[in-house]
């Protein structure tokens, strides 16, 4: 036990504060049970670090793939902490624990005056978890790092996330203002192949590597243990995933899939399903609320434009990047769906066409509250707005 509090004081002292992701000033840390979930690289652990650090004394960083764990439960370690006054558990990689629900559960309902924060790389299994802890945690997903956010790191600058109201009515001001301070043609095509994920700043020539680790780690570990899946069933998976990678967005053909594949449209529906609770791609849906994952998507999307660098054959098409991008921002903390008239429809109020500078606004001619987000050009005018800016949403 001593070694794990030597570790934590090592850990908790040693973690850099000049950048908080954007997620760290919208949790409620007031809240006695936080569970925040993640990417494994997102950033989880150096959040947790970072909040051990403004606890000072009476905090403690554990992190459960520690070998302690392998014959030691988490509840009784606490009970004696506890005891030696320690009031703030911030808890690492709860998925390789098998008892961390109940334990959680346990030190909540014994010690009302604590506060645990934890985290957990394996989605779909912490959320199954999750079943114990009914109506005691609060639940915030970490994303990959945002275009802003990806700017403050190469920067070391600090910039405010905007509304999405306010992206609408004062681009033209807010694109001069940052156009000034960047190149920011050439920062945003390094973010879409390099930026989603805060260890880019290790080496763009692994990054790609490393990208592909945490991919196969979500299928072959986290999914395919998840739903107990066969051999069989996790290849025909990832051949699912290369056929929507290869032309994404993807508009599923259900019965050809089912050809290409040789599942039958329930499994094929429910993989889908899966790969996106995992946060490997997005299901773009109509405007219908409650709909199950027998009823298939209007589009397929990766979940961000990096995966499409490491699973395309050949260099991504720039329009799939550019829609991967605006959805992969926007999606974060609004209710993104299909459009009737263009690409995307934003919270039942806005529409958006992606497209290059050349794009008309032919298509969104009179649509309300409709505009054109526009790839390639550094300042908007009128309707047409640029794609970076969506970049600063969180």
């Amino acid at each position: 036990m001593e070694r794990l509090k030597d570790l934590s004081k090592r850990k908790t002292s040693s973690v850099k504060f000049q950048f908080k992701r954007s997620l760290f000033g919208k949790i409620d840390w007031n809240q006695s049970l936080i569970v925040i979930l993640g990417h494994r690289g997102s950033g989880k652990t150096t959040m947790l670090l970072q909040r051990s650090n403004e606890l000072k004394d009476k905090a403690i960083y554990l992190s459960l793939d520690d070998m302690y764990f392998e014959q030691n439960r988490l509840a009784s370690l606490a009970d004696t902490l506890y005891e030696e006054g320690y009031r703030h558990f911030l808890i690492d990689e709860i998925h390789r624990y098998p008892h961390w629900s109940i334990d959680l559960k346990n030190m909540y309902d014994n010690y009302p005056d604590i506060s645990i924060v934890a985290t957990g790389s394996s989605i779909l299994e912490v959320n199954k978890g999750q079943a114990d802890l009914s109506r005691r945690a609060v639940t915030y997903y970490l994303p990959g790092l945002s275009f802003r956010e990806y700017l403050e790191l190469e920067s070391k600058q600090t910039f405010p996330a905007l509304a999405l109201d306010t992206i609408v009515r004062e681009h033209h001001e807010i694109a001069r203002e940052f156009s000034e301070k960047f190149e920011l043609e050439k920062a945003f095509r390094h973010y879409l192949q390099f930026g989603y994920y805060p260890f880019f700043r290790e080496g763009t020539n692994v990054y790609g590597q490393k990208l592909q680790e945490t991919l196969n780690i979500v299928l072959d570990v986290d999914i395919a243990s998840y739903e107990n899946l066969s051999y069989s069933t996790v290849r025909n998976m990832k051949k699912l995933l290369y056929i929507i990678s290869q032309s994404v967005p993807f508009t599923p053909n259900i019965s050809k899939i089912s050809q290409l594949t040789d599942m039958p449209r329930n499994s094929i529906l429910k993989i889908l399903d899966l790969l996106s609770q995992g946060r490997i791609i997005s299901l773009l849906r109509a405007e219908t609320k409650g709909m199950s994952y027998l009823q298939k998507p209007e589009k397929i999307y990766l979940q961000n434009p990096n995966l499409a660098w490491v699973l395309s054959e050949n260099k991504p098409d720039i329009g799939n990047l550019r829609e991967t991008f605006f959805l992969s921002q926007t999606e974060v903390s609004h209710r993104v769906t299909s459009s009737k008239f263009s690409d995307f429809t934003v919270d039942n109020t806005y529409t958006f066409e992606i497209g290059g500078p050349s794009k008309t606004q032919e298509q969104i001619r009179g649509v309300p509250n409709a505009y054109i987000a526009s790839d390639g050009i550094i300042g908007g005018s009128g309707r047409r707005i640029p794609l970076w800016l969506f970049g600063f949403l969180y």
